[in-house]
């Protein structure tokens, strides 16, 4: 033997490689140049690639014509035209998560407002795909296919990825049809981009582009870890930062799109904010992670459960807080009814509460329903920055309540003696058999009024 080019480390990689390769755990080694195994990915995408689909959308848009072109006699005593309508066409890409009923996740923009959806498989089959339901908060939608021989990607537990995994994307850029590139995951838990109402992002240096939306991010076994959703791109092209909905969020999802054709997003009950050095140093705090209550709605889960202003939420579920944000993620994933066990710090102490998420309330409702003498008005809880209390959005004109000297924004503070944060309060306080006594709020004035 010529130990001149013998290496036992080298034997030992291409020993390792070949054990991966037979174990159907990485990519394959097909192929030899100069005597050395030349890793691919090409087995590994010869099973995923028909898993993620080409989806093209047709929208009718109506054209604008002259207010006398809608007249019928003009129409007709000059012999115009009908308006045709105009036709407008998307593309982008779609993920099989269930090859029996023919699931297929991808974002809502891919979709939205779409009159047909169109699904090109691998094969070169054409089918037309129904809407089951979509979710515009965090960008995500189901459709399905009716189809024989299909194929599904495994799904992969996002919560075990890491920066500096390899991962291919796959997608449908610029209806070019299938592409496919390569990276690393280059940041986890990406927040506060404002991009989607609910962000929870993996980022990525694989090359996506417009028409990757919803397309597939894998790892190197083909298991699904996050569908494509946006790039970051100044210049209007890619320069190597996309982001991918994990796919434990993309999945839960699905569920509940499947089963109700949307989200139905319960409530915690509070208001958080981030951590400042500010706030570490006032609250003699050891670790910048977590948010701090700032408010806690009346009645709500967060109230019943026992948590008050000042606390330091530090983890949801047994998932480390770093921010407002993840509060927002976790909670917006959970359905009315669930529990959450919240993990929080108050004073010198470490607290376990748990919280069932709460329906959310109605904001806006008619003044009727609470007494006779609000016939007529249209009442809100107030928004942030304005006095606690019950808002009037509209009072008719006509309405006793109008008579009476109300008016549109005056606010309703306390009513038969008790104080009125919401509508909820306000009901409770309220008779409607009897007369009906409010505080009202009216800029920097208050005074009492009686409704019969």
């Amino acid at each position: 033997m010529n130990t001149k080019y013998f290496n036992p480390l080298n034997v030992f990689f291409l020993l390792s490689l070949c054990l991966l390769s037979s174990t159907n755990s990485y990519a394959g080694l097909p192929a030899y140049a100069n005597g050395q195994a030349v890793p691919s990915l090409a087995p590994m995408l010869e099973k995923s690639m028909p898993a993620v689909v080409n989806i093209s959308t047709t929208k009718n848009v109506r054209l604008q014509d002259s207010p006398l072109l809608r007249d019928p006699f003009f129409k007709h005593f000059f012999k115009m035209p009908r308006q045709q309508r105009q036709q407008k066409n998307s593309l982008g890409s779609g993920v099989i998560v269930d090859s029996k009923k023919g699931y297929i996740l991808t974002n809502n923009h891919v979709i939205d407002k779409a009159d047909k959806i169109m699904v090109t498989l691998s094969d070169g089959r054409h089918l037309d795909a129904t809407l089951l339901g979509t979710d515009p908060e965090a960008d995500v939608a189901v459709i399905q296919i009716v189809a024989n021989n299909l194929t599904e990607l495994p799904i992969a537990n996002s919560n075990q990825l890491k920066v500096g995994d390899f991962v291919v994307a796959i997608g449908n850029p610029f209806g070019l049809g299938q592409t496919v590139t390569s990276g690393i995951i280059s940041a986890l838990g990406r927040t506060g981009l404002g991009i989607e109402g609910y962000e929870d992002f993996i980022q990525t240096d694989a090359s996506i582009n417009p028409g990757n939306s919803g397309g597939a991010l894998v790892n190197l076994r083909g298991e699904f870890i996050g569908m494509n959703t946006a790039i970051l791109a100044p210049s209007g092209g890619n320069v190597g930062i996309g982001f991918a909905i994990p796919s434990n969020m993309a999945m839960t999802l699905k569920k509940m799109l499947v089963k109700h054709g949307k989200v139905k997003r319960g409530l915690l009950g509070v208001t958080t904010q981030d951590l400042t050095p500010e706030l570490i140093k006032a609250f003699d705090l050891k670790s910048r992670q977590g948010a701090i209550v700032s408010k806690v709605h009346g009645q709500s889960a967060a109230d019943i459960a026992g948590i008050e202003p000042g606390d330091i939420i530090i983890s949801l579920n047994g998932k480390k807080v770093k921010g407002s944000h993840e509060i927002r993620n976790v909670i917006g994933l959970l359905q009315i009814g669930e529990q959450v066990n919240i993990e929080l710090v108050r004073g010198n102490e470490t607290k376990m509460v748990t919280a069932a998420i709460g329906k959310p309330q109605k904001t806006v409702l008619k003044g009727g329903k609470f007494h006779r003498g609000l016939e007529g008005t249209i009442l809100a809880t107030t928004e942030k920055d304005q006095v606690e209390g019950v808002l009037f959005v509209k009072i008719k004109q006509s309405s006793y309540a109008w008579r009476s000297g109300l008016r549109p924004g005056d606010i309703i503070i306390s009513a038969n003696r008790y104080r009125v944060r919401n509508l909820d309060q306000l009901k409770r306080v309220s008779n409607p058999r009897s007369a009906l006594l409010i505080n009202i709020q009216r800029g920097s004035e208050a005074f009492f009024l009686v409704l019969k």
